[in-house]
């Protein structure tokens, strides 16, 4: 699709209909939208925290921000040798976040951004786009300070788009394109708030909510 014709709306219309956008390369300016067979998803209630996971999280090493720079979340997730976010797709989501409709969870070491997460809310479902980690385990944290986040928001459907081994380990699943469409149309009917939370909780609530560790 020509890029051009690409709208912060038109995409918030893509997701609502269960359908999301990417590029070949970081250098093809077209877009094309996917629809799997088969989606990811996080069991809001089952993210596994191991024992390890949990011992780095208490550490508190890290500080967790949300939407301070989110530019960097989505730069930083470009930055592989292979990625299918183009400058579009960066423009489109750098809209919807002005917009209100895309968020950055952020792992930083002093002033250092060093993990994160970003996605589109859209009704009472997030919809995860992509993650990066430049210290040992700083997209789990992310991940585990995000799912909280969520639960405390009122979200009901957090779309991972695809399965990795990385993603089963923390607790996600795989389910049909039917049972997708299904969730997710009950969860565009619920009302939900990333903001709503306010600020990171300590790693002593965040643990104590997480009652899924081993």
């Amino acid at each position: 699709m020509d890029s051009s014709e690409i709208t912060p709306e038109l995409l918030l219309h893509a997701y609502a209909a269960g359908v999301f956008p990417m590029a070949e390369s970081r250098d093809d300016p077209a877009i094309f939208w996917v629809d799997p067979r088969h989606r990811g998803i996080f069991p809001l209630d089952n993210f596994h925290i191991s024992r390890s996971l949990s011992r780095k999280i208490r550490r508190a090493a890290f500080t967790i921000r949300t939407n301070t720079d989110f530019a960097g979340v989505v730069q930083a997730c470009a930055a592989r040798d292979e990625t299918w976010i183009n400058d579009t797709i960066r423009r489109l989501y750098q809209a919807l976040h002005a917009m209100g409709h895309a968020h950055s969870l952020e792992v930083w070491e002093g002033e250092t951004l060093v993990g994160g997460v970003y996605g589109v809310t859209l009704g009472g479902a997030f919809f995860g786009e992509s993650m990066f980690s430049r210290r040992t385990d700083a997209s789990k944290i992310a991940l585990a300070y995000l799912v909280d986040r969520l639960r405390l928001g009122g979200f009901q459907l957090f779309d991972t788009q695809f399965l990795t081994p990385h993603l089963k380990s923390l607790g996600a699943v795989e389910i049909s394109r039917a049972a997708y469409h299904a969730r997710l149309a009950k969860a565009l009917e619920a009302k939900a708030d990333f903001n709503r939370p306010g600020p990171p909780p300590s790693p002593q609530d965040l643990l104590q909510r997480s009652t899924h560790t081993s």
